[in-house]
């Protein structure tokens, strides 16, 4: 999961100065769980009426067997509030990785 993989960057995440956030459905107490079950170092939002979601677009249709997860989306948001970039994420294992990339990027521009 890319929880996990960002957890486990966290170090690299701070010294660029980046703050990470992670976002769900799930009620606030089960997030706090989940969070402490994986040792996040992070903050997990909880976005139970999907107002969020439907805002990042995040949100599948009802009819999908999977409607009450979020798809799986990172956002890379400069201090301006601007989204800089958008990831799909379908390769976990690399996922950090590409983030710090593109955060190194964006520094250096």
């Amino acid at each position: 999961m890319e929880g996990r993989a960002l957890r486990d960057r966290a170090e690299a995440f701070a010294a660029a100065g980046c703050t990470i956030l992670g976002a769900s459905f799930d009620m606030p107490a089960e997030n706090r769980a989940f969070a402490e079950e994986q040792s996040f170092g992070f903050r997990l939002l909880s976005d139970v009426d999907r107002e969020a979601g439907r805002r990042y677009e995040v949100t599948r249709p009802d009819a999908d067997q999977y409607a009450r997860f979020p798809i799986r989306a990172s956002f890379l948001i400069d201090p301006e509030g601007v989204i800089r970039r958008v990831y799909t994420v379908t390769d976990v294992a690399g996922h950090a990785d590409a983030v710090l990339a593109d955060l190194a990027a964006l520094q250096r521009s």
